[in-house]
């Protein structure tokens, strides 16, 4: 039980004891570090309820909790801030339940609740997976884990953009100058092959136009009447017809792609339970349509394209069926969401993962959810995150100036290998563990540099400056992980049975009381999608832990109950950081 839930009970019978007013809940917050005491309550919100100054209020429910809870040693008021100091014993219970507890902070899912699907990756297969990309999948693998650790299940999914004009590009390109090339060919990942096409066709594409402009054409035109966009146009129409010739190349580009997308992905650490294509869900949606327009809730103009008017709402009229009767991404993607819950009935919500430029898209979306009476839709969450900037300005894929995935992930190992060559401290080690912590170190401080900062920031990525060993980055955190493993290494004696300990210095108190916040930072972290609140709970318990380890002996310590305490205290601690770290998809390495 948390220190709150300890608390709040307490704080409600003294309101209604001293001022007989019920109230629902007690509001806290972290004590402010130049005034004593372990949590605060706020009074403010109580002044609704209650006549009287904040100063004698807080007064008044201090001295009621420290007669009537054993836990509250004593208090102080500041303003409207009631700051209350823990006893000792309350830690010492409390470490003492949460030592050996490996689940400590997570909840198990009950079999009554509905699952979470999380959304995230969706690339189209004209290209590799690029650094916003990575964004993209680290916010949504890590979203999913979290809200799957605060008691949800969860599927991972993702709907692959593998059919459009973006697709036949690369597909006309390859055939027009391919030579037949293969992955196993050129040694290439057959998504790096692709996408070297698609670069290909835009480059040939430029060149027609401007002898188009040249020949007296404006680039408007030049742009609609280049042979090469014709070809792909006609490409395209092949393929909705089902051309045999066109749909095989697709299924082998496709596959190559997909081929190599399945290395980034598990190099990357990131998984799926299950896969939406496009090219089968594009007709989802159309009979929704139909059953819009029974209900009213669409409308259809004279011309024969159907319609939602939400001005009322305070966005616009979207269109949701062509005139044609073809549909429209808007379609499409309300035909997925229905679809998903038919394949997996146990659905209650979705998180999708997507780039803050759809903000937009998705508000329409859900508001025709909700309007067409799926009761799932008032679960659907938008997790909209900023752009990745890189130094040296916008990515392009089509000029080919993106930060590829792959060559990101090996430039952030070449980092970590040069820095921690710098360091001098591997003589130890054999090649391949050399490799393997390189790997660690380089991934972690690509995932935590771009986690720490809130989904909904736009983040200026410096390769160099997330492999700082110092500073709120993954490497730090992690050389602090290795340094508590080394710790319990030397430990040479039975540090396994509960510490007689009574009373704790301030700096095993507070590291203690850190302790106490993670299984609520796994829940805000959850509630707010935000891997962010967990990435900076983590820096907080390690900054807190090596002022611990510089104010206090541990291995150096005399008495033997203090120091049985102190390092199953480092151990706890480390705990923590490699659960942390998993959630955000971080490893964490046992010697660096």
């Amino acid at each position: 039980m948390t220190l709150q839930q300890i608390l709040t009970p307490s704080i409600k019978k003294a309101v209604k004891a001293l001022f007989d007013v019920t109230i629902d809940k007690a509001e806290f917050q972290t004590t402010r570090k130049e005034f004593e005491g372990d949590i605060t309550m706020v009074i403010f919100p109580l002044l609704k309820v209650v006549k009287s100054n904040p100063v004698e209020l807080g007064n008044k429910i201090g001295a009621y909790l420290v007669e009537n809870l054993v836990e509250v040693n004593r208090f102080n008021v500041v303003s409207g801030f009631l700051n209350i100091v823990i006893s000792d014993d309350y830690y010492l219970d409390f470490f003492g339940e949460i030592k050996d507890d490996v689940k400590f902070g997570f909840v198990m899912p009950s079999a009554d609740d509905k699952a979470v699907m999380v959304e995230y990756s969706s690339p189209n297969t004209n290209k590799p997976l690029h650094l916003g990309h990575v964004r993209n999948n680290l916010l949504g693998y890590s979203v999913a884990e979290i809200i799957k650790a605060s008691g949800k299940k969860v599927y991972k999914t993702q709907i692959i953009n593998d059919r459009g004009i973006h697709i036949c590009k690369s597909m006309l390109a390859w055939q027009k100058f391919g030579n037949g090339q293969t992955p196993e060919s050129t040694g290439l990942k057959g998504d790096k092959l692709v996408g070297n096409y698609y670069v290909a066709f835009d480059k040939a594409y430029k060149e027609e136009i401007a002898q188009l402009m040249s020949a007296g054409k404006t680039e408007e035109e030049a742009k609609k009447q280049a042979p090469v966009i014709l070809e792909a146009q006609e490409m395209l129409l092949k393929w909705e017809a089902g051309d045999e010739q066109v749909i095989t190349l697709w299924k082998t580009m496709n596959q190559w792609v997909y081929d190599g997308f399945a290395k980034t992905y598990e190099n990357l650490g990131v998984d799926f339970d299950c896969f939406y294509y496009e090219s089968n869900t594009y007709l989802l949606g159309k009979d929704v349509v139909q059953i819009g327009l029974d209900k009213g809730v669409f409308e259809k103009d004279p011309d024969g394209s159907v319609w939602i008017d939400l001005t009322d709402e305070g966005l616009d009229r979207k269109i949701v069926l062509r005139s044609d009767g073809t549909a429209v991404y808007m379609t499409q993607d309300i035909g997925t969401a229905i679809q998903r819950v038919k394949d997996y009935p146990d659905v209650g919500g979705m998180v999708y993962t997507v780039g803050n430029e759809q903000d937009y898209h998705f508000k329409v979306l859900f508001l025709i959810l909700k309007k067409l009476g799926f009761d799932w839709s008032k679960n659907l969450f938008h997790l909209s995150y900023g752009m990745v900037d890189l130094p040296s300005g916008k990515m392009k894929s089509r000029e080919g100036t993106v930060v590829d995935a792959d060559d990101l992930m090996q430039e952030m190992t070449d980092t970590a290998q040069k820095i921690a060559e710098d360091l001098g401290k591997l003589d130890s080690y054999s090649a391949d563990e050399k490799a393997k912590l390189y790997n660690t170190i380089g991934l972690g401080a690509l995932k935590y540099y771009i986690l720490k900062v809130d989904p909904k920031k736009r983040i200026l990525f410096n390769p160099e400056e997330s492999v700082d060993f110092a500073g709120n980055t993954g490497p730090f955190i992690q050389y602090t992980y290795a340094r508590i493993q080394s710790i319990i290494r030397k430990a040479n004696f039975d540090f396994s049975n509960k510490s007689k300990m009574t009373t704790l210095h301030e700096k095993e108190k507070e590291l203690v009381k850190q302790l106490d916040l993670f299984p609520d930072v796994i829940q805000n972290a959850a509630q707010n999608h935000s891997p962010a609140l967990l990435a900076n709970f983590t820096y907080d318990l390690v900054r807190e832990y090596n002022s611990f380890y510089q104010a206090v002996p541990i291995l150096g310590e005399e008495d033997l109950e203090k120091k049985i305490f102190r390092v199953q205290l480092s151990k706890k601690v480390a705990d923590i950081i490699a659960a942390s770290f998993k959630l955000l998809g971080i490893n964490v390495p046992e010697r660096m």
